[in-house]
């Protein structure tokens, strides 16, 4: 409670699940219509006031109106199990309704924030947690915002919590070691090394990145060295610049700045061997079991029971669509979209979106990507309504798949 407070966080007992939805003024109209998706799955329609919002009102609306899906897993009944997918690679963007098409799921939200921007050469890429049947392919950030979200598909268990991560390679021969710093996550030239062809010249610190195949068709390239590994951790090639394509059981090395020396000169003649250690927020180690798979969220919303949103403000903090993900005391798993930025549903701030997930009954939540990222496909049809024009392209989605868990072959 003392380390809650510290945070400025601010604690609230949890509602039951049918707790008319803590929006706006207390006389609005709230209908809620439920069908079964399958067995232990169903899926709410809220919709909580009658009137169109005025477009310039909005923000301050205590009128709504406001449309919640809310998607519940119950594992003691359901044969079914969740999962997270990117698609086809990390670095590209597909739309929630895709990724779940693709997968063979019966339904799905999108999940992670991710780079967005269209410009960007990579915009699928993840920031933060990205785990899938056990293999990390993004790290988890240090920012004190992220909250994760982890289930195991084998049992449809859940954690929360705001996870870390370490990693390391040491040469098996001479025991040199070497810190790495990210996953799947393009390497920084220090920009005082930006002239440099050669960065092992650099004498200012960069960026040291491990690689796998499912990043892209290519590493990414410019300044730097890399180091390509076989499936032992066996050097087969060496490159004085970044770029190449990796074969499904090779992993990469890249360094910039005063790290590209030092890659070259750990991995110079031997095979390394790569620590990496994923801790959850008790310290304790999470075992990379085959069916564990993890995305990133921005802010908890509900502990054990309480609302520790956190105080706020700016864009981010005011009405948006929103996506959350969450448990109940019974271990029920919730998937929910608000819909917003429209008159047909103002959308929620983050206070409004923890109370929204504690009048649902959970017990842990955290906040998704949201925005125009919101979305909910349901049977291959988008049951909500985007803010945007169009459905928008995302990094990951949480689809929920109506058969037992079968991890794939390695």
């Amino acid at each position: 409670m003392a380390a809650t407070a510290l945070l400025g966080l601010a604690l609230v007992p949890a509602a039951h699940a049918d707790t008319a939805l803590p929006l706006g003024d207390a006389d609005l109209t709230e209908t809620r219509t439920t069908r079964t998706l399958a067995d232990g799955v169903t899926l709410t329609r809220i919709v909580r006031g009658t009137d169109p919002a005025p477009a310039d009102q909005i923000n301050t609306t205590t009128r709504g109106p406001w449309v919640v899906n809310v998607l519940t897993i119950d594992p003691s009944r359901t044969r079914g199990h969740l999962e997270a997918t990117y698609g086809p690679d990390l670095a590209r963007t597909e739309k929630t309704t895709d990724l779940v098409r693709l997968s063979g799921a019966l339904a799905g939200v999108n999940a992670s924030f991710f780079t967005f921007t269209a410009s960007q050469q990579y915009p699928g890429e993840q920031v933060g947690l990205g785990l899938f049947g056990g293999k990390l392919l993004s790290e988890p950030i240090t920012d004190p915002a992220e909250a994760n979200f982890v289930v195991d598909a084998t049992s449809n268990r859940v954690i929360m919590g705001k996870l870390s991560w370490s990693g390391s390679v040491r040469n098996k021969r001479t025991d040199a070691t070497l810190p790495l710093e990210f996953v799947n996550h393009p390497p920084v030239v220090p920009s005082a090394c930006a002239a440099l062809a050669d960065q092992t010249q650099c004498a200012v610190p960069g960026d040291v990145a491990k690689f796998t195949p499912e990043f892209a068709a290519a590493t990414p390239s410019g300044p730097g060295v890399e180091v390509v590994l076989d499936d032992r951790g066996c050097v087969v090639d060496t490159l004085t610049t970044r770029g190449t394509t990796l074969a499904q059981d090779q992993t990469s090395l890249q360094a910039t700045g005063q790290e590209a020396a030092s890659l070259l000169q750990v991995a110079a003649d031997g095979c390394l061997k790569e620590t990496s250690t994923l801790l959850d927020e008790h310290g304790d180690k999470l075992p990379m079991r085959k069916g564990l798979y993890g995305v990133t969220g921005r802010y908890r919303l509900i502990a054990d029971g309480q609302v520790v949103v956190p105080p706020g403000s700016g864009s981010f903090f005011d009405r948006n669509p929103r996506t959350i993900a969450g448990t109940t005391e019974d271990k029920k798993i919730v998937l929910a979209t608000i819909d917003g930025r429209l008159t047909s549903s103002v959308g929620t701030t983050m206070d409004e979106t923890a109370a929204v997930a504690n009048a649902l009954g959970l017990h842990d939540a955290v906040n998704l990507d949201g925005g125009g990222s919101t979305a909910m496909s349901v049977q291959g049809a988008l049951v909500n309504r985007p803010s945007g024009s169009a459905e928008r392209a995302v990094g990951d989605a949480l689809v929920f798949i109506d058969s037992p868990y079968r991890p794939a072959a390695s």
